[in-house]
């Protein structure tokens, strides 16, 4: 009996998504978002977000702020047993790694050259722009509200990944986009089904 569960826990890896979700509640447990609420709120719903998605964009999805809001490092996260590909999705979308972090639409477009990357800043951009956070943000900043940056970013990150990708993600977290992303697919559609030809 032992001998049996001694390899069953051999075959387990070390760094699972629920271990990432632990330990991006641990890592932003005091901090506090541009609205004063708890910061892990947020990385949570980003991850929860990705559940269709395979282990290591979980992973990213749930540690995707770690980089930019503590001190746990790349080679840190690659010492706990993260892999290589989950701590690259996690750099491509920190900020302060960027070129020029002060280039939101720049760092967006960097972003959007990686597949798994432009899912995890969707799952990102969808819970930032959840209604009532659009608007408690236009209240606390009414001359320029963070939430134009966000809208302008989503047409981006779209093109980068496919329709059912994104519908899936806005299904879990911001049911709300979904309208948005129609009326965009709608614009970007310029077949002319008045002369539409069956004979091809």
């Amino acid at each position: 009996m032992s001998d049996q569960h001694s390899t069953e826990h051999s075959a387990t890896p070390g760094f699972t998504v629920e271990t990432a979700r632990v330990l991006a509640e641990v890592a932003h447990n005091r901090q506090k978002d541009k609205l004063k609420r708890p910061y892990r709120d947020h990385v949570i719903a980003v991850g929860d977000a990705l559940a269709d998605f395979d282990d290591d964009i979980r992973i990213a999805g749930y540690l995707h702020d770690i980089a930019e809001d503590t001190p746990i490092t790349r080679q840190a996260l690659l010492d706990m047993g993260v892999s290589e590909r989950a701590a690259d999705i996690i750099e491509r979308v920190t900020n302060r790694l960027h070129d020029n972090p002060d280039d939101y639409q720049a760092g967006i477009r960097y972003i959007a050259e990686d597949h798994d990357a432009a899912l995890v800043k969707i799952a990102d951009n969808a819970h930032n722009s959840l209604p009532e956070r659009v608007k408690a943000l236009a209240e606390k900043w009414p001359d320029k509200p963070p939430v134009t940056k966000y809208r302008d970013a989503r047409p981006v990150l779209y093109a980068a990944v496919e329709t059912e990708e994104i519908r899936k993600i806005l299904g879990r977290v911001n049911p709300w986009l979904l309208e948005e992303l129609d009326d965009q697919l709608d614009e970007e559609d310029n077949t002319d089904y008045e002369n539409l030809s069956y004979d091809s």
